[in-house]
Parts: structure tokens; sequence; C-alpha cells
């Protein structure tokens, strides 16, 4: 089968360009010839037997090949009860793989030297956030020199797509990601909202500087 086109085409695989000619515009018709598929690649059956087979194969290796090492290591001197195995099964829950120090966990807030949050409802989190999942209603603060700071603090972890950007929009070091912690199964979506309540309950107290004035501030002289 032959069809024209006008339009730019990338040249996939299934069709090639046969003949090129120009219109009276200036641009380039192309003759395409597509190659339709044969049935047996439009089933499912043979890429599932293909996938079945690598499966036997791993499970076949991890078998048997253990056992030869094992004999020729134990011949070697190497400690018979020792297991050798190409598959790492971890026993979780009791057992975990360690997170890389980069991994973002769930969030939470950090406090002031008077135990208070340091958010002072800025909104530039929810304004940076491309998933639109963090909700923050300010109040009047009563500590001085502070204007504002947060009565209602959620995040709905669901929605979190874990970009990290609240973390770097943040100017008061009020919110981190560095718990390291996964955000728990639920079988009602109201119980995914992280609150201000439970993000405090995971925070700390920082030691960043409010307005950035600290032992490394520079004044202009």
């Amino acid at each position: 089968m032959q069809q024209h086109s006008d339009v730019e085409e990338p040249a996939h695989v299934g069709h090639k360009v046969v003949a090129e000619v120009k219109n009276e515009h200036g641009k380039v018709r192309k003759s395409l010839q597509v190659h339709r598929p044969v049935p047996a690649d439009t089933s499912f059956l043979a890429a599932s037997a293909k996938g079945l087979g690598i499966t036997l194969k791993h499970f076949a290796r991890n078998l048997f090949s253990p056992l030869r090492k094992k004999a020729e290591r134990v011949k070697a001197g190497a400690p018979a009860d020792e297991t050798i195995s190409q598959i790492e099964t971890v026993q979780y829950p009791e057992e975990k793989v360690p997170y890389p120090e980069r991994f973002r966990g769930l969030h939470r807030l950090t406090l002031r030297d008077d135990g208070a949050v340091r958010c002072v409802a800025c909104m530039c989190c929810p304004t940076v956030c491309p998933a639109h999942c963090i909700t923050i209603i300010p109040e009047e603060s009563d500590s001085k020199g502070i204007e504002k700071r947060p009565a209602v603090f959620e995040i709905d972890e669901l929605r979190c797509v874990v970009c990290g950007l609240c973390v770097e929009a943040c100017p008061c070091d009020a919110i981190r990601m560095d718990t390291g912690e996964h955000a728990k199964p639920s079988e009602d979506r109201a119980h995914a909202i992280e609150t201000k309540e439970s993000m405090l309950a995971r925070g700390v107290k920082s030691i960043a500087v409010q307005g950035g004035e600290g032992p490394n501030w520079r004044a202009k002289k």
C-alpha cells in the first residue's frame, strides 16, 4: 500500500519513502510504502512465550548454577555453608534496602527555637507545586517580627509527584523531604493527606538563620 503526504514524516519502522516530488508551493510530496505487520507479530502469544522462556532461563540458572559454583568453591577451600545466588531476596519488612542519600521521603516541617513552625505562609510552595497538592491557609502570627503563620498546612501525598520544588522554593527552610519514609498505604484518600501536625511531628529545629543573616553573611559596605 502506498500513501501520499505533504508533511515531513520521520523515518519510522514500518514504512519507507519510495518517491519525493515537489508541488507548486515548494513543499515536498512523499510517497510512503507502508509495511503491515504479519499476523504472528500482532498476537501476544509469541511475546508471552518469549517472556516465559526468559523467566525459566533465569530460574534454572539460579537453581543449578549456585550448586555447581558452591561445589567448586568448597573444593577450593571456601566454607560449605556459604550461599551463592544471582537473585537477591530481601525479607521485607524485617529487612529493607538502604535508600540513597538523595532519596526524597515524606514531607516534614521544621521548628524554630521556641518550638513554633518556621513557615511564614508566604505561599511560595503551593505556587511552585506542579501537582497543586499543597494547601495553606494563613493566619496572623503572635510572634514578634513575623507577620503570618499557617493555620492549615496540608499536602495530598497521592497527588504529590515528589519533585522537591517546594523545598527549593521555601525561603525559610520550613519544609524538607529528607525523612527517608514512604507514604503509608491507606484505604481512605483522606488518610493520605499530611497535616501540619503530622509534619511537625517529624520536624526538628532548623539551624538556618531567618532572613539569611548568619556567620557567613557579608553586609554591603
